[in-house]
């Protein structure tokens, strides 16, 4: 099914029920299909048609949900981008995508009669390209096609534990699949997705309270926020049934304060990325915290070795390291990407996508991601994963934020330095003493040196750029 019929069929369904909120808007579902039906007609007023991609400087706004389903109203192909993209990344990607039709952020979108929609839509079709981050190259444009995006957003539905009429919060970008996928979960449950453009604690507190949020998806960064924001104790949060996490590892210690002041019915870490949207998913964070679990419904995961030229079958033993590889025959994932045989060449290999990151089954069968292939620190002969060791500094409790990357050493090749986001004074001896006594991590993997910054170098979607910090640490 195309998402042209799956959002018909939502309103059908849902007639009066509220689809999206944003700030005194209120769109309800019939709402929402009507003004869809109007956005595709003033964009094939303008030339545009089927197939054709349209750009969008957006953020999470009724605009931009608007915008989105009158593409798949047309069948048109959305191409969202991220209001900090630089200007030389924003005219690639406009040349590349070969845009029908651009709107800056904030455009007023064009309206006309209602169009009659692309309802027989092969359901294979393009439906959205969203680009990466671009942060070690040129951005890439991940084509998906309506059939996957609909399978990430009744596959969220499950194993996210939503239920029908659930309201959730619509603040991660609309850039990013952990966005687009929260606005496909509501619409196949008759929910609702209520915007907040731009994140800022104290305001997520109070659309949670006044719009009685049922599920919130977040990055662990906007979490970490959440229930360390000064003015938590103000607000009433005991609508929250559903939590869930991904773009990054959470700490134990972050999940045991979510725990604390959430109270969730469910609790999941969801991995996947823009090309296959999940991968895994654990559901029951509270046992087992920043646990990645099991194959999620749509895919099949491996373990390979971690070696450039690793085939698909080379698979590591049980309780080795190795890279997480998913099949392509997941309903939920891409076909290559857009224009780049490249990118194609390194990451896909014998029908399935090398995803880079590093992992490990435990003894129930469950995989836990160490790492990038390319953030593990080799330090006198030993490997060191950066998560093992930051686990173990975020629950010092003067620590806000820790990311740990490898610097150049001239007697052990890397050493381990730990960059510190502090609450009030702490020194490295602190720290260093704290490393000391934990009973998980091994003494010679502690940091070696420690660095106190104001933040740390985050993306619009929170997850930290690592990256930039070992850049800082080959040039100091």
């Amino acid at each position: 099914m195309n998402l042209a019929l799956s959002l018909l069929y939502a309103a059908e369904r849902n007639p009066g029920a509220e689809a999206v909120v944003d700030g005194p808007v209120r769109l309800t579902y019939t709402q929402l299909l009507e003004d869809a039906r109007r956005v595709a007609g003033g964009l094939a007023a303008s030339g545009v048609g089927a197939g054709d991609r349209v750009t969008a400087i957006v953020k999470p706004t009724r605009e931009a949900v608007t915008l989105y389903w009158g593409c798949q109203w047309l069948g048109a192909v959305y191409v969202p981008l991220s209001p900090r993209i630089s200007p030389a990344d924003l005219q690639y990607c406009l040349d590349d995508a070969a845009a029908a039709a651009h709107f800056d952020l904030g455009a007023e979108l064009p309206v006309a009669d209602a169009h009659p929609g692309a309802l027989d839509l092969d359901e294979r079709a393009p439906s959205l390209m969203l680009y990466t981050s671009g942060t070690t190259g040129r951005p890439k444009g991940v084509p998906r096609s309506h059939r996957a995006d609909r399978a990430g957003g009744l596959s969220q539905v499950l194993q996210h534990g939503y239920r029908h009429g659930d309201r959730t919060l619509g603040v991660m970008p609309l850039y990013h699949t952990m966005g687009m996928h929260s606005l496909l979960a509501m619409h196949a449950i008759g929910g609702c997705f209520v915007c907040q453009s731009d994140w800022e604690a104290g305001r997520a507190l109070e659309l949670i309270e006044a719009e009685r949020l049922t599920s919130l998806y977040l990055a662990p960064t906007l979490f970490h926020d959440l229930v360390h924001d000064p003015r938590l104790a103000e607000h009433d949060l005991s609508s929250v049934e559903a939590v869930s996490y991904a773009g990054a590892a959470m700490t134990s210690a972050l999940v045991e304060r979510c725990t604390e002041v959430l109270a969730p019915r469910i609790f999941v870490n969801h991995y996947g990325s823009t090309e296959i949207y999940t991968f895994t998913v654990h559901r029951d964070q509270r046992a087992k915290p920043g646990c990645a679990g099991r194959a999620s419904l749509n895919a099949r995961v491996r373990l390979v070795r971690p070696d450039p030229e690793a085939g698909p079958d080379e698979l590591v033993v049980p309780g080795e390291e190795g890279q997480i590889v998913c099949h392509l025959d997941s309903d939920e994932a891409f076909t290559g990407y857009w224009n780049r045989p490249d990118a194609d060449e390194a990451a896909i290999r014998d029908g399935w996508y090398f995803t880079g990151d590093l992992g490990r089954l435990d003894a129930d069968g469950d995989l836990w991601i160490v790492g990038r292939v390319d953030d593990m620190i080799l330090s006198g002969g030993e490997n060191v994963y950066p998560l093992e060791v930051e686990d173990v500094l975020a629950r010092h409790p003067g620590v806000r934020e820790v990311a740990v990357v490898g610097a150049p050493d001239d007697r052990w090749g890397q050493r381990v330095v730990a960059y510190v986001v502090a609450d009030g004074a702490l020194t490295a001896e602190e720290l260093d003493a704290h490393c000391l006594a934990s009973e998980t991590l091994a003494r010679f993997k502690r940091p070696r040196e420690y660095r106190f910054v104001e933040d740390l170098p985050k993306s619009p979607s929170g997850k930290l750029l690592r990256r930039l910090l070992r850049e800082e640490g080959v040039s100091a």
